[in-house]
């Protein structure tokens, strides 16, 4: 009997793994192949040159490659932290009972809400150096003192910080108000008529009974940061002089500007093994909290 329902179950999932054979391992698979040859697009009578690891090896020997790697590492670093820090202060605002707390929440999640594209074109007008509302709120209508905030790498390299955190701290918050809707009430109740404070209450009860979920924020929002593209496309095309250059960005130009396939396809890869290991330790971790908690 129970080799007959495990049977039935599987033959449920049969659709779901189709699924995700046609839409994920297969696309995986080609970028795989595609890695492993030199394809450039015009040249049709090159046709697919074998070529084995030598796009990987270039990847690694090219500098471009490398600022780009170090502009994405930077960009994910400085964006998860701000935004678990400013998602987990915002889950814990909305978490409170106070008149208009609904309304409140979906403020909140306005800016997660708008399309990334719409959200990149605004803040390409905020930063604009002659008519942006930044220049403005900070130098008045004087002409002569601004900042060219997106014709500098510094500056342009924030301003994309700045638009991602704008955006996505809200899902963060909701991940973690998620965990925070779990926590019991009379948890804080007991320790509040034991005498603590506010700051030991979030110190020994809600920070330690949050963290699987602000692991899950941690593990989305790294990962989603790491494919970060849009953002700089439309707000710097990866300038000025690459200080924008995220990898994705530079793997783009590589497959449908210049037309080489295969060395674009590699720098795929390169992103999805490391975008695999993050989620992977991630997942282990978050298990293990998960089974700490329990225990």
């Amino acid at each position: 009997m129970r080799l007959k329902a495990q049977s039935f179950f599987l033959i449920l999932l049969l659709p779901a793994l189709g699924i995700l054979l046609l839409f994920i391992a297969l696309p995986i698979s080609q970028s795989i192949w595609l890695s492993l040859h030199r394809v450039i697009i015009g040249l049709p009578g090159l046709g697919e040159l074998f070529i084995g690891l030598s796009n990987y090896r270039e990847l690694f020997q090219d500098p471009v490659a490398r600022h780009s790697f170090w502009v994405t590492l930077f960009f994910v670093t400085v964006t998860t932290f701000f935004e678990l820090l400013i998602g987990l202060f915002l889950a814990l605002l909305i978490n409170l009972r106070f008149p208009g707390r609904g309304a409140l929440r979906a403020c909140v999640l306005i800016p997660w809400a708008i399309p990334t594209v719409v959200a990149a074109q605004m803040w390409r007008f905020l930063f604009n150096d002659s008519y942006g509302l930044i220049n403005y709120m900070l130098f008045g209508g004087n002409s002569t003192s601004y900042i060219p905030w997106l014709a500098l790498p510094n500056t342009a390299l924030a301003a994309i910080i700045t638009a991602d955190i704008w955006k996505t701290s809200s899902f963060a918050a909701l991940l973690i108000l998620a965990g925070l809707q779990i926590i019991p009430e009379e948890l804080n109740q007991a320790a509040a008529v034991d005498g603590a404070g506010t700051w030991r209450r979030f110190k020994h009860i809600t920070l330690p009974l949050i963290r699987p979920a602000l692991l899950v924020a941690l593990l989305f929002r790294t990962i989603d940061a790491f494919r970060v593209f849009d953002l700089a496309f439309v707000m710097t095309q990866g300038g000025p002089a690459d200080g924008t250059n995220v990898l994705q960005l530079y793997g783009y130009r590589k497959l449908f500007v210049e037309g080489l396939m295969g060395y674009g396809s590699a720098i795929s890869v390169v992103i999805f093994i490391i975008i695999l290991f993050l989620a992977v330790l991630y997942v282990h971790l978050a298990g293990r909290r998960l089974m700490e908690a329990r225990i």
